[in-house]
């Protein structure tokens, strides 16, 4: 009888490529057609209405209930226009996806069948909320939680073959009014950097009344062909390898980096990026990455909130358009060893309301210190709570890629490049001069702040944070996280940096400073004083670590142990003082985060197990059936103990292998029914990681071993080499 394997091999090996349309028009002219803009807005509504939900985008001015009903009737009337039957209010539950419960417009009436969307139903609505993560929040029995309409993330339409509905952003509360999601903290974080920022601004430009935090994120895949990751129990429950015997051809020749696109793999990017962008998400660079099936697509930059929401829409997208091309996406972070993981990477930065970019540097004196206040305040802000930036990016998928294969270590650190290095280094070690006018020479030894160039370095891909010439760029964020939790993070912290920077310039005015030294006095401490988390080498080394740890920066390498950064004093002090977490809800994630990285060790041991018993040690025992066959042949024929020491050599290894996989599996088992038992879910995580993790290395070590000895017609699962150079 032949195998699973073998069934999707034959399937992948003819599968024929999707011939690849090129779009029906211009990219400009469908761009955002399923989506109710302002541009749409401004049809649908009244000018008074179209002006309100204007200030509500802009300025979180809040929208009555008529007008909310007006909104709701055009938004409606063009969703109906385009087919669309159903609405749903869209939101990110702290499960990492998003989620959806779809209403009909259609309602019956003693008049007749009528279609009807209520303000009310814009606005809020009551979905269960018993069966999301709350950490703790509520009881099971207790189901009620609200989702709310979040009108600075435009509503759109989601096409399937079955039918459209209505989108509408929303954020998710408890009954109790405790977030459910990762959108309401990060409006509450994108809501304190822009006040700190905008207060900090008045130093330089009175004209500058708001700051919107940028965010462009670069979003890394690999694609598996459908068949074969269904003949793959371990890609199908945990999105990861969980065997496998690296390929003998890997990623060594680097010759898949910004390779010619696959034939079939273009066509499906084609596809997934028109509907992306008629989703009006603003998709600009597809590419091949560096590992084999490896790729990577990135739009241009938006605001923090839309890019997010459209980010959590892009994976959805594309997870959906890959099955009609017979691919899996697999946005797990490393889900094949030896090679590249993916990750995602977040360029930050922050824009003014008049378009001037913060992390750009300037041409004058004046500009430049405006830059280096944003500049060594977020440094400043990093070095202070790099603990709490780990924890926002740990999970345990993302565990196996930190540090590994051009990853960023778990250390955190800064690179800022030679040329704004020898700027903070000159400005550190400088005498500020009390004499100056204002505006003129800013110090004794630098009559001005050099020009600093755009592209003043070069790039390193070892360095968790890196400035990249007008923003900064945290490459740590894994490919399958919602973005919302370190950009909440990142902008909570420089928006508590920036006020008390401007606390401490504010004393000095008051004392009878002027006031570019108040500033310059400051930002040559906190350069000082941050000096410790700026690294330019090469974050792989040995001696990295260890310069690391003389430095005091913090090295945890696994999530349970990151995570106690969320719920200490200093995040505590933080997070309540900016209103953007409680400490109720800080305790409730810091659970959620833990269950969900134990939970998802347990799925991996399970079917370590599961794979293990059912399907390799069966094929091994039938494959070692067969050798011992051919040993008695060869023993029948008279043949001397020469001729019989290859088939019994073999037997002896797989016998070998065989042992050590079975007696770890069973270990393993037997140590996760005592974790199990665990009640304290942080210990329950610890243990899972440092004891029932700990056998992993071995099963699937001696598994591999297992796969160079079996016949290749008898090897149940599909191999790396097939994975990853089926296209």
């Amino acid at each position: 009888m032949k195998s699973l394997r073998t069934f999707a091999l034959n399937e992948a090996q003819f599968r024929v490529s999707p011939e690849v349309k090129a779009p029906a028009s211009k990219i400009s002219d469908f761009f955002g057609s399923n989506v109710f803009d302002q541009k749409k807005m401004k049809a649908y509504l009244s000018k008074e209405v179209y002006g309100k939900l204007v200030s509500a985008i802009d300025q979180g001015t809040l929208i009555s209930q008529e007008d909310a009903n007006h909104i709701a009737t055009a938004m409606k009337t063009w969703a109906m226009s385009k087919g669309v039957t159903h609405y749903t209010h869209w939101f990110q539950p702290l499960t990492g996806t998003t989620a959806e419960k779809h209403d009909s417009f259609f309602e019956p009436s003693s008049e007749g069948p009528v279609e009807n969307f209520a303000g009310s139903a814009l606005v809020q609505q009551e979905p269960d909320a018993s069966s999301f993560p709350n950490g703790g929040i509520r009881n099971t029995f207790e189901a009620r939680g609200y989702t709310a309409w979040d009108p600075s993330s435009p509503a759109f339409i989601m096409e399937n073959p079955s039918g459209k509905t209505l989108c509408i952003p929303t954020v998710f509360v408890s009954y109790t009014g405790e977030a459910l999601d990762f959108k309401a903290p990060l409006l509450k974080a994108v809501n304190a950097i822009d006040k700190a920022a905008v207060d900090v601004c008045q130093y330089f430009d009175k004209g500058i009344t708001k700051v919107n935090a940028s965010l462009g994120i670069e979003q890394e895949y690999f694609l598996v062909d459908l068949a074969l990751y269904n003949a793959r129990p371990d890609l199908v429950m945990t999105g990861r390898a969980l065997f496998g015997h690296m390929s003998a051809k890997g990623q060594q020749l680097e010759d898949h980096y910004f390779g010619s696109i696959p034939e079939r793999v273009q066509a499906f990017m084609v596809d997934f990026e028109n509907e992306s962008l008629k989703l009006g998400i603003p998709l600009k660079t597809r590419h091949n990455e560096v590992a084999p099936m490896q790729f990577e697509c990135a739009p241009i930059y938006e605001e923090i909130n839309l890019a997010i929401d459209h980010n959590q829409l892009l994976m959805d997208v594309m997870e959906k358009v890959a099955l009609r091309h017979k691919f899996k996406v697999l946005l797990h972070e490393k889900p094949y060893a030896g090679i590249n993981g993916s990750g995602k990477h977040n360029n930050w930065s922050l824009i003014t309301d008049t378009g001037k970019n913060l992390l750009a540097p300037g041409k004058t004196p004046k500009n430049n210190l405006m830059f280096l206040a944003f500049f060594v305040n977020t440094i400043k802000a990093v070095h202070e709570h790099a603990d709490l930036l780990r924890a926002s990016i740990a999970s345990v998928s993302n565990d196996h890629r930190l540090g590994a294969n051009e990853a960023p270590p778990a250390i955190i650190s800064i690179f800022l490049g030679q040329q704004l290095n020898e700027v903070l280094d000159e400005i550190e070690h400088s005498r500020i001069s009390k004499k100056i006018k204002e505006d003129n020479a800013l110090w004794l030894g630098i009559p001005k702040i050099p020009q600093i160039l755009l592209d003043n370095t070069d790039r390193n891909r070892t360095s968790p944070f890196a400035f990249t010439g007008n923003k900064f760029e945290l490459r740590a964020v894994g490919s399958s996280a919602n973005s919302s939790a370190p950009m909440t993070v990142l902008n909570a912290i420089v928006a508590d940096q920036l006020v008390k920077f401007k606390g401490e310039v504010d004393r000095l005015i008051k004392k009878g400073e002027k006031k570019d030294i108040a500033l310059l006095t400051i930002i040559k401490r906190y350069i000082k004083e941050s000096k410790d988390i700026r690294f330019e080498g090469n974050g792989y080394g040995k001696e990295w670590e260890e310069e690391a740890e003389r430095r005091g920066l913090a090295n945890i390498k696994t999530t349970p142990k990151a995570l106690d950064a969320y719920v200490s004093e200093k995040s505590i002090e933080l997070f309540t003082k900016t209103n953007i977490f409680s400490k109720r809800e800080l305790d409730a994630r810091h659970e959620i985060l833990l269950e969900s990285y134990y939970k998802k060790l347990q799925i991996e041991a399970r079917v370590y197990g599961e794979v293990a018993n059912s399907m390799i040690i069966p094929a091994c025992i039938a494959y070692q059936n067969i050798l011992i066959d051919n040993a008695k042949g060869l023993k029948e024929l008279g043949l001397d103990k020469e001729a019989l020491s290859t088939p019994v050599e073999i037997i002896n290894k797989l016998s070998q292998h065989l042992r050590i996989v079975k007696n770890n599996v069973d270990a393993m088992l037997e140590e996760r029914k005592v974790t199990n038992n665990i009640e304290d879910t942080r210990e329950k995580a610890i243990a899972y990681d440092e004891k029932v993790k700990s056998y992993f290395f071995n099963i699937r070590y001696h598994s591999d071993k297992l796969e160079q000895i079996v016949d290749d017609s008898v090897w149940p699962l599909p191999k790396l080499r097939e994975l990853l150079f089926s296209k």
